[in-house]
């Protein structure tokens, strides 16, 4: 008996260690991140300019640095992808003209949309800035919500699809509209497993052009896919595997063995002998 209880010990120790370790592993990658596009990729360069509204955001991939130069007072664009699982984080910098040309303190802003063009709120982060008169830079940051794979209609949580950046200045002198600047934006995700999962997911990511795309693919079926605006090159994740199965499997194994070690503890010896004592 004692042997027994050592092993089933020892079996439930090392259960726990791999379970715990597998989910830990699979937390920190969820789901395929989106890689950079071809041009330049593998030094995390993107594109060298920016939209001008919606409908003409720059498409960026994450882990991608933007550049874009522009005028104080213009309202910059670009459109990325998230999916469930990931918080993405956006960092913009702004750098200003020379001070002898600026005449007083200006404020910039970074705003992010949903493929609703929905507002979405910023967990944390600098999202607006004031940059002093003599300063050469300033830099604004937005840490958005998990991607939520699903969610009820009135709801206004993030989902899986494109996301707009807007970037402008909401105050400064009149007298320096105009001037020139440029801007770097960079968008990356940490990947939160399955304490960002929900039951059930989304038919389609929330992308806009997806209805077109998939007109354009029934009128020819030989044509070459549409891309569309804000696609991870990988592709959008099933959403069907999560860690939580590996907590649910494990869950269960580490049950059994619970029961059987706790049978082994309240069996006894055996069945008692039939034959009375001193006989």
């Amino acid at each position: 008996m004692i042997r027994t209880t050592r092993v089933l010990a020892g079996a439930l120790l090392t259960g726990l260690a791999l379970l715990t370790g597998a989910g830990a592993a699979v937390a920190d990658d969820p789901s395929p991140s989106p890689s950079a596009s071809g041009d330049g990729s593998g030094d995390g360069s993107g594109p060298t300019e920016a939209g001008t509204a919606f409908r003409t955001a720059t498409a960026i991939q994450q882990n991608q640095t933007a550049t874009a130069g522009g005028s104080t007072g213009d309202y910059l664009y670009w459109v990325f992808p998230a999916d469930a699982g990931q918080r993405p984080t956006v960092k913009a910098k702004v750098t200003l003209p020379e001070a002898a040309t600026r005449h007083g303190v200006s404020t910039w802003q970074i705003d992010v949309y949903d493929g609703l063009r929905r507002r979405q709120a910023c967990m944390y982060g600098k999202q607006t800035g004031k940059a002093a008169a003599d300063a050469a830079t300033v830099e604004l940051t937005c840490v958005l919500r998990t991607v939520r794979a699903w969610s009820e209609p009135w709801a206004n949580d993030p989902l899986p699809g494109s996301y707009y950046v807007r970037l402008t200045v909401v105050d400064l002198p009149s007298a320096d509209l105009g001037l020139p600047v440029r801007t770097e934006v960079e968008v990356t995700s940490a990947g939160k497993g399955g304490a960002g999962d929900v039951d059930g997911t989304l038919s389609k990511p929330l992308v806009p052009g997806v209805s077109s795309a998939e007109q354009a693919s029934d009128d020819d079926a030989s044509a070459a896919p549409v891309p569309l605006a804000g696609e991870p090159e990988d592709g959008w994740a099933s959403g069907w595997w999560t860690d939580r199965w590996l907590w649910t499997v494990g869950g269960g194994v580490l049950g059994a063995l619970a029961a059987v070690f706790g049978y082994s503890l309240t069996r006894g010896n055996g069945r008692p002998s039939r034959v009375p004592p001193g006989m």
